[in-house]
């Protein structure tokens, strides 16, 4: 039995969660979220509570069984919370700005790099150095936060690059720490 899988997920007030022809709605003050699931789990929601059940103990069951739990838990926390990634810009010269509906960074290279926001997320600028990427899906805040960090990722000697708030940098010693 999965250890994941088998927890309950806990719906508070003010989100309602529907489960019908294989496919989770979640409502809730920050907006909806719909996910598609296989039909190797059934998916019951009572006095809120949703639970995640695999329907025999095939090895494809199995695998889903924990993955749709957290998937509906992340839905749940998406709608009533919602979720950011934050990101540092260090380097001398380094920014980003939001002009519209895109963040025009620059970088140290010789263009201005400018990011397209889909319309589901949120970017604002705290200062010239730290962006803030927040959104209801955690994938799409995720993979937002992994594409601006990879148009500059950290480099090692001195730490230039965009990183994320929690991150730490492992510094090297260069040619000259060396005797």
């Amino acid at each position: 039995m999965s250890r994941i899988g088998k927890l309950p997920v806990e719906i508070p007030q003010g989100v309602k969660v529907d489960v019908k022809d294989y496919q989770i709605t979640v409502e809730g003050p920050k907006g909806k979220l719909t996910q598609d699931y296989k039909p190797g789990v059934d998916i019951t929601v009572k006095d809120n509570l949703a639970i995640v059940t695999r329907k025999n103990d095939s090895k494809e069951a199995r695998s889903f069984h924990g993955l749709y739990r957290n998937l509906i838990q992340n839905m749940v926390t998406g709608v009533s919370k919602g979720f950011t990634k934050s990101l540092i810009i260090n380097g001398v010269g380094y920014r980003a700005e939001v002009k519209g509906n895109m963040i025009a960074l620059n970088l140290g290279y010789s263009n201005q790099i400018e990011y397209e926001i889909i319309p589901d997320l949120t970017i604002t600028c705290e200062g010239n150095n730290k962006v803030v990427i927040s959104g209801i899906d955690k994938q799409k805040v995720g993979q937002a936060a992994a594409e601006i960090r990879s148009l500059r990722p950290p480099e090692p000697y001195k730490g230039k690059g965009i990183r994320y708030e929690d991150e730490t940098i492992r510094r090297k010693i260069g040619k000259s720490g060396v005797k």
